[in-house]
This record gives C-alpha cells, structure tokens and sequence, in this order.
C-alpha cells in the first residue's frame, strides 16, 4: 500500500513502493506562461478543476476556427494540449504533439529560430528571447518517465536543470525554477529508490532553500529514514521541530507530528502514531496524509474495521480533497482482506469514482 499523495514528503517508511505524481506545471507560478495569450483564463479556469477533456475540446475548437494568430499562442496551446494528455494518461499522444514541434529542431533543445521573438517581428517588434513556455520544458523532460524511458527523462531533466543554472545569475524566479526541477528529478530518483542520489540532491535543495525550510528539511529525514540513517532521520525532524513556537502555522505543527509519527512506525509502535495523526486531524481536518496514514497505522495494529471507516469517512465529508489513487488503493486493499464480498463493494466505490472524480483520475486503481 502506497501513502497519500501530498505535499507531505513523508509517507510510511513501511509502504512497499513510492509512487511519482505529476508536478503539474501549470500550477506552479513560475512556468511562463504568456498572460497575453487568446482566452487563456478559461484554460487556467478548466485545469484548476481538472476539467482535461475540456481543455482539449477548446484547444481544437480553437484550431479549426484559426482563432490563434501568434507564434506564442500556439505554443500556449500546445503546452496545455500536452498536459492535459498527459494527465489523461495518452502520454504517447502528448510526446507526438512535442515531437511534431521539434522535428526541425535538431538539437531538440528549444533553440531553433522558430522560438524566438526577433523572428517574427510583424508580431513582436523591438522583442527578443525564448517565447517557449517553462511548462513545456518541465513536460518535454517528463514525459520519458511516463513513456517507461527513465534514463532519457533523467537526461532532459538534468539538461534542463543545467539551462536553469545558466540564465539564474541571482535571479528569484530561476531560483524557484531550479527548486522546482530539483524536486522533480528526487521524486524520480525516490520511485526507483536511488536513496544516495537523493540525499546528494537533497543536500543541494537545503544550500537552495536554506535550512530554514521545514518542508526540505522533512523530506532530507524521510530519504535519510529510507536510507537507514534512522539518527540522521531524527537530527533532521529535530530541526523542523525546533522551528515550531507558540505562533506557528497549523501546517507546521502537523508536518511536525507526521515526522515523529514516522519514527514511531519505524519502531513499530502504532498506537503512538495514530496518536499523532489524530492531532494533526484535530488540528486540520482536511489533512489527507494524517487521515490515510492513521488508517494504515490501524490496519497495522489489525483494527481493519476503524481503518476502513477513517477511509471512508474521509471520501464522504471531502470527497475533493481526499480522493487521490494512493488513498482508494488503500481503501480497497482493505476491502479485499475484510469482505468476503469485496468486489461488489469496489464496484459501488468505481460507480461513486465515476460521478465526482476529475477527468484525469485513474479509475483502474480500484481493480474492480
């Protein structure tokens, strides 16, 4: 069983794998993308509510009625067509897209005078520079990975990294690019649990962030925790608590309680950890990773009842927040070792799934 996809770096050390997610660029604010591009607010509107077969119906509405006139809004469009494949799972189709773009660019870098402002000055008098949106750099290194071509992503996205430290120089906003694309190749590099990879990385990520970070400083301990450095793990989580005061933020305060939550799985000691994630809960009751993790914790400790219903409860009362992949394969893991009649149960959990789910949940994960 997988935990809780999140912004928390710290899943159960005891969890048999660890799952990549799309680091959806477009909701990161440092992607570039042209504000000044045709309709692009309801582009933004449909991808914020995960309305991908919509963006891909508007984006070839768009084409056919030729309402795009600049080189930039192609290329707009063309980054959302190739996210919201990919968010589809169509990856083959979203690299074909990438490849149609690139097949007179050579060096397959970008480069070509086709992307470039003083190009086209009909369009951009006294303009120069790159117009290739971010996101689509960050979607060219992906999509590899989800192609099973690790060994190629790992090679644009380092590639990409190495652009990054190019045209940085101080600047901020290629500073957050580079913390970015940092934690997009540790993600890569922990699905295949390359833990000295990471921790290298990791270790570039804190000179970046400064230790000043908790969220950083959680996710050096976890790796460090799946490394087997269990003091390295503690030192680390030490230092997120020490960041904690009487005015700290909510989220803090539970990021501290799901670290020493992991220390007491690691011991085995699950009582001690539903104990934490209860507080966390207490604290936030939308904090996803506390609720799935407490659930495993019970399960664990062979209460299977009280860890499908914190499962359960968690679907029915924020159904949005709570439904990801990683929480339903663990819910219906469940029901496999409960039910004798588990089937028809998934079947009536996909029915729900297939009512309120965004477009680009995977369903299957129900293995109904």
């Amino acid at each position: 069983m997988n935990p809780a996809a999140s912004p928390d770096p710290n899943p159960p050390p005891s969890s048999a794998t660890n799952t990549t997610t799309i680091s959806d660029p477009l909701k990161n604010p440092y992607t570039s993308l042209n504000t000044l591009c045709h309709d692009l607010s309801s582009l933004q509107d449909l991808a914020t509510r995960g309305a991908w077969k919509s963006i891909l119906d508007k984006i070839n509405h768009a084409r056919s009625l030729n309402l795009l006139n600049k080189p930039h809004e192609h290329l707009t469009y063309l980054t959302f067509n190739v996210l919201a494949l990919t968010k589809l799972r169509r990856p083959v189709d979203a690299n074909q897209e990438l490849e149609a773009l690139l097949v007179v660019d050579s060096d397959n870098d970008f480069n070509d005078p086709q992307f470039y402002y003083q190009t086209y000055p009909q369009h951009y008098p006294n303009m120069k520079g790159n117009f290739i949106p971010f996101a689509l750099r960050w979607l060219h290194a992906y999509l590899p990975y989800a192609l099973n071509q690790p060994m190629k992503s790992f090679d644009r996205f380092y590639t990409l990294l190495n652009f990054i430290r190019s045209k940085k120089d101080g600047n901020d906003l290629w500073k957050r690019r580079e913390i970015m694309v940092l934690n997009s190749i540790i993600s890569q590099h922990l699905s295949r649990k390359d833990f000295k990879l990471c921790l290298v990385l990791l270790n570039q990520l804190v000179g970046l962030c400064g230790e000043g970070d908790p969220n950083v400083l959680s996710k050096l301990g976890y790796v460090k925790m799946q490394y087997g450095d269990v003091e390295g793990a503690k030192k680390a989580f030490k230092l997120v608590e020490g960041m904690v005061n009487s005015g700290t933020e909510v989220c803090l305060r539970n990021l501290v309680s799901r670290n020493k939550a992991l220390l007491f799985i690691v011991e085995k000691d699950y009582v001690s950890a539903v104990r934490e994630y209860e507080e966390c809960i207490e604290r936030d009751g939308m904090d996803m990773v506390a609720m799935n993790n407490k659930a495993l914790c019970l399960m664990y400790s062979r209460d299977l009842s009280d860890a499908i219903k914190v499962l359960e409860n968690a679907l029915e009362r924020v159904p949005t927040v709570a439904l990801n992949e990683t929480l339903v394969v663990n819910l219906c893991s469940m029901y496999e070792l409960a039910y004798v009649n588990h089937a028809d149960i998934k079947r009536t959990l996909n029915s729900w799934i297939a009512r309120v789910a965004p477009d680009d949940f995977d369903a299957s994960c129900t293995r109904t």
